[in-house]
């Protein structure tokens, strides 16, 4: 049973990476989708500072609020780049900010699920 629970959860996670930015941009960015939804998938990229961690993965450890490029620090700066007027810099706010919305997602679930 955990097991079930536990491959459901990283098909969730992987599907709020990959799946949803898909929807949001479809529905968000009609004439440049596409190109959006590269960006989209590109932001994760901010999981290369899992790389600077000891170990580099860790099942039991949340990456909000450890690694760098997952802190509320970045989450404001992140938030910031909403203000500036192109469609290209709110798709990369837009992307970092639904990665870390994932990550913490995938947190509670494997808390009280897994």
């Amino acid at each position: 049973m955990e097991w079930d629970i536990c491959i459901f959860r990283h098909l969730v996670h992987y599907s709020c990476h990959i799946l949803l930015p898909l929807v949001f941009t479809r529905l968000l960015w009609k004439e440049n989708w596409r190109n959006v939804y590269l960006i989209m998938l590109s932001t994760m990229l901010i999981d290369l500072d899992h790389l600077l961690a000891d170990p580099v993965f860790d099942p039991n450890r949340c990456s909000i609020g450890f690694h760098p490029l997952h802190t509320w620090w970045a989450a404001i700066i992140y938030l910031s780049f909403l203000a500036i007027p192109s469609w290209k810099w709110r798709a990369v706010s837009a992307g970092c900010l639904w990665h870390l919305c994932t990550d913490s997602i995938d947190w509670m679930v494997k808390v009280h699920l897994c």
